[in-house]
């Protein structure tokens, strides 16, 4: 059993023989990369006397390029995404460099935590007066359609600051839309009617404590949708928390692209839903630049300008789902929506009123763009683009499912499916503190991790062959078998990282490893003294021994499972390091130790032990 368990941890601890190779990742927006475009790439980083290790097309039709070192990784990224077109999309990775024959056992390397890896740390505020008014903006929606079904009679529903102003025809309309709103809103909102008599406008307010939940929830919120996008796309072990009351931390390990990682956590992309303007004439509005009053003017993606209504019909903040897929009737990328209960139901009754108007729908999202500027730095900057990209003429009411037509790819539909899938934010976030760990600096701290383990482990090997000669080569050998079970545990757990206070775990487990053998060997020692056998001794001293080692792991252990209960990230890194060092040492210090003396000493007559 013993050799099965070891030969199992070996192989799940080679793999870490293999680091991640340095890479870049090109993809084209249309999902499939050009005929040359190896070739392209090539000529770029032979011009600019670039080298790399290999160039490689993978599965999903997007070119990898490996590197020997971080510092070529990042010029070779500068002069591609210069030289490329927009329409491409150039990220930094780290490619992993495992044998197939490994990948295909499942056998990864461990999971690197930011101090280790590099990444990027973000500190982002959210922005609560945002929320407070989406928040608004929303309740506004929601009066005028309340209004319409009681059939009440009002003049105009407003935002003013943090407050609604509701506008009635006359006293006995204020009166029944008072009523309404207060039967559907009284747990949220505070109604005004000190001078309604007068101006027959009711003015309404969030309550102090429905502030609190909207702003809390606005921080929850946001935290779950950067937890989908990042899951999504990809990143190994995130780190995604809430820091105080407006407040979320952000680390990315593995992410070298700061503005990659801006791109990801800020991405905005939704959709609206909005009428046409079929009576106003949209070319002369965007020559004379005069908008008529309710409209705005947008762009298809020919350049075609078209008059929206202001007013939204949907927002992709009742998508609850979202797929690619190809539509049936042009064979074109599509994308199938599912809305939530009430999205459905405002949907519905937004549809069910214009039949056979057109509705178009406006893709909302932040693109960032690279230049070099007069300096030669190259530089990104990040716009809104708001474009339409279908209109249709509405045919019949439309419900809880139905899809979307008029993108430019299926790859800008898979990328538009992700945002949706993932949630919008319930409130922007504005990056307050950036640090970036560099994977130079990374690298040193895992050669420093390295040292001192190897450091410690030798001083500890000298120690027990000086002292204990045969028996402390045993040790030794159970302390290397050690520290390869928990590497291999470290590979196989889904979700744990390898950070440097878990490097600080494995190096004091080292000496806890041996701190077992030593009494042990400690209590064989004072058998011999006693005049008992080599044997006798043997048997004796791990019999004798076990309740004490038993004992002290033990005490350790349950330490060990408090800090990772009460503990943040670094400090359940080392409690997650040290409780596994503990239970190997366990098995190796007792068991394992114990079958090697069994086959030097065993079944023999061994007139003195050396020991």
């Amino acid at each position: 059993m013993l050799l099965a368990v070891l030969l199992i941890a070996i192989v799940y601890a080679v793999p870490n023989l293999y680091p991640e190779d340095p890479s870049i990742q090109i993809s084209h927006d249309s999902g499939e990369l050009p005929a040359g475009m190896q070739v392209q790439v090539e000529n770029v980083l032979n011009n600019n006397a670039l080298s790399y290790k290999a160039i490689e097309e993978t599965t999903l039709k997007q070119l990898l390029i490996r590197f020997d070192d971080t510092e070529t990784q990042l010029a070779a990224a500068d002069e591609l995404k210069s030289n490329l077109s927009s329409q491409f999309v150039v990220a930094l990775n780290l490619a992993p460099a495992v044998p197939d024959f490994l990948r295909m056992l499942s056998a990864d390397p461990m999971s690197l935590g930011l101090d280790l890896r590099g990444g990027v740390h973000f500190l982002m505020q959210v922005d609560m007066q945002a929320a407070i008014t989406k928040a608004l903006d929303r309740y506004q929606g929601d009066f005028r359609s309340t209004m319409r079904q009681q059939k009440i009679r009002y003049t105009s529903v407003n935002r003013v600051d943090e407050t609604l102003l509701i506008k009635f025809k006359d006293q006995d309309n204020l009166q029944q839309g008072l009523q309404e709103l207060k039967d559907n809103y009284r747990d949220v909102l505070d109604f005004d009617t000190g001078n309604a008599q007068q101006s027959l406008t009711i003015v309404a307010s969030l309550k102090e404590l429905a502030r609190a939940e909207l702003q809390s929830f606005a921080v929850q919120q946001n935290i779950t949708t950067l937890r989908k996008r990042v899951n999504e796309l990809g990143v190994a072990e995130p780190v995604i928390q809430r820091q105080g009351i407006e407040r979320i931390v952000v680390q990315l390990p593995g992410v070298q692209d700061t503005a990659r990682a801006k791109e990801l956590l800020g991405a905005t992309a939704t959709l609206e839903f909005r009428l046409v303007d079929e009576q106003a004439d949209a070319f002369a509005a965007q020559e004379s630049g005069q908008i008529p009053f309710g409209n705005k003017l947008y762009y298809e993606r020919s350049g075609v300008p078209v008059l929206l209504k202001r007013r939204v019909m949907l927002s992709g903040d009742y998508i609850t789902d979202a797929a690619s897929g190809i539509d049936q009737e042009t064979a074109g990328a599509a994308v199938f929506i599912t809305l939530d209960g009430k999205g459905a139901r405002l949907f519905s009754e937004a549809t069910g009123e214009n039949i056979k108007r057109l509705m178009a729908v406006v893709f909302i999202e932040n693109k960032t763009e690279y230049y070099k500027d007069e300096q030669g730095v190259l530089t990104s900057r990040t716009r809104k683009v708001e474009e339409v990209i279908n209109i249709a003429r509405i045919q019949d009411q439309l419900g809880k499912r139905f899809q979307i037509t008029g993108l430019d790819s299926t790859r800008e539909a898979r990328d538009l499916a992700l945002l949706l899938r993932a949630g919008a934010l319930a409130a922007p976030m504005n990056i307050i503190e950036e640090r970036t760990v560099g994977p130079s600096l990374g690298q040193q701290n895992i050669d420093q991790g390295k040292l001192s383990v190897m450091l410690g482990m030798l001083l500890v090997m000298v120690f027990m062959v000086l002292y204990y000669r045969v028996f402390g080569v045993v040790a030794n050998v159970a302390l290397i078998v050690n520290l390869v079970m928990i590497i291999a545990i470290l590979s196989m757990i889904p979700g744990a990282t390898l950070t440097l206070p878990g490097i600080a775990g494995i190096v004091l487990t080292v000496g806890m490893a041996v701190d077992a053998n030593v009494l042990i060997f400690e209590r064989i020692r004072e058998e011999i003294r006693n005049g008992n056998s080599p044997q006798a001794s043997i048997h004796s001293g791990y019999a004798k021994a076990l309740s004490t080692i038993a004992d002290a792991n033990v005490t350790t252990l349950i330490a060990s499972v408090v800090l990772f209960t009460f503990g943040t990230g670094p400090i359940k890194g080392f409690a997650v390091t040290l409780s596994i060092g503990i239970v190997c040492s366990m098995l190796t210090a007792i068991m394992g130790t114990r079958a090697l003396i069994n086959i030097i000493y065993g079944n023999k007559k061994a007139p003195q032990l050396a020991i």
